[in-house]
């Protein structure tokens, strides 16, 4: 057997999520079933962590074990072939390579980064509806980063994190959360990206820091409010939880 290291990008739209599930379409499963569709075996794909339903990858990385083909393929012609078998789905192996045996996409990942999109104009966007946030009111973005810097660092998380999170632990270590925004369109419309960089995640956590951190835009919260919420470590008192739509998993890091 050889183990390989997939990075894949994929329109998490349509999709109930990474991990496959009874009845309903995930990224797994379709993966799972390109790979025997091209050479009959039947193989689990490893990711480095579930994504939810909604959510999209620009990098997710997943390992996958896979036995003698019918012919010597190098990595790359792996990755053409399963491609083969995911079209005309929005999934897409950007890379493939041989990697150890004891390579582990979830365990070994030291890092990643995480994008959320907002479009911030009145009309809604037509061309990426399901691939952002759309939000009509005005945010302020200079608010919304300073007050970010008070969730960087280690802390309990409890107050943006999911009910139904399964994680040991609340407590997490947020390197990095930036707020920045470049001209959408000519018409006032502005794109909000957040960037999020830590070694794991808390169920919904990104996301409830972007709803969060909304409120904060409008000019509903202030900072100190965001830094009374943390300390609360309770998820009532924290913002709503944003739009699957505008999710990226950008980058794994080894």
């Amino acid at each position: 057997m050889t183990r390989y290291k997939l990075t894949i990008e994929y329109k998490g739209s349509d999709y109930c999520g990474w991990q496959r599930q009874d009845d309903v379409p995930t990224i797994q499963q379709a993966i799972e079933e390109a790979i025997h569709g091209f050479c009959q075996q039947d193989v689990a794909v490893h990711a480095s962590g579930r994504t939810d339903a909604g959510v999209h990858a620009r990098g997710q990385v997943a390992h996958v074990d896979m036995g003698e083909f019918s012919r010597v393929m190098e990595p790359f012609e792996v990755a053409k072939a399963i491609n083969a078998f995911l079209r005309p789905q929005p999934i897409s192996i950007v890379s493939a390579e041989i990697v150890a045996d004891d390579f582990e996409a979830r365990y070994h990942a030291v890092g990643k980064l995480y994008q959320y999109r907002i479009v911030n104009r009145s009309s809604f966007p037509a061309i990426e509806q399901g691939l952002v946030w759309h939000v009509k009111r005005p945010l302020d973005v200079k608010a919304m980063h300073e007050a970010a810097q008070v969730l960087v660092g280690h802390h309990d998380f409890t107050t943006f994190r999911d009910s139904q999170c399964q994680a040991k632990s609340a407590e997490k270590t947020l390197d990095r959360l930036d707020v920045k925004t470049h001209t959408y369109d000519d018409y006032g419309g502005q794109e909000i990206i957040f960037e999020a960089e830590a070694r794991s995640f808390l169920h919904h956590q990104v996301r409830n820091m972007v709803g969060t951190l909304a409120l904060v835009g409008e000019g509903k919260w202030s900072a100190d409010d965001l830094k009374s919420a943390l300390a609360a470590k309770d998820r009532t008192k924290g913002g709503p939880t944003a739009p699957a739509d505008g999710l990226y998993l950008v980058r794994v890091d080894y």
